[in-house]
């Protein structure tokens, strides 16, 4: 079984995106952008749910940061902050793919389904 990573400091949100992946998916949970490193850099994910505002390190550091590392791993930005601008940092600093809270069940299975 494929696992995604939920980098995702509320527990509220982890728990909904586990919620929506759990028969699909194996699940690992970050609690900060540092955490997110940490694990990405043990390996063992396969897809990174990345949230925008966290605290230690933001999603946008985080991803640079893998990305340096690790630069197929595929990460999606799951965030409330849906504005263009945060679109395109996320972008920027090697987002994958750009999703909003609150997530549509079927389009953030099908998203994570066409990079792993």
């Amino acid at each position: 079984m494929k696992t995604v990573m939920i980098a995702e400091d509320n527990d509220s949100n982890y728990m909904l995106m586990t919620y929506i992946l759990k028969h699909n998916y194996s699940v690992v949970r970050a609690r900060n952008g540092q955490e997110a490193i940490d694990m990405a850099e043990k390996g063992g994910v396969d897809l990174i749910l990345m949230d925008l505002k966290m605290p230690v390190c933001d999603g946008l550091e985080a991803t640079c940061r893998i990305k340096s590392m690790m630069p197929d791993i595929p990460i999606v930005m799951l965030t409330a902050n849906a504005f263009d601008t945060d679109r395109r940092k996320a972008m920027d600093v090697g987002c994958d793919e750009f999703l909003s809270k609150p997530v549509n069940r079927e389009k953030c299975l099908s998203v994570i389904a066409r990079f792993i």
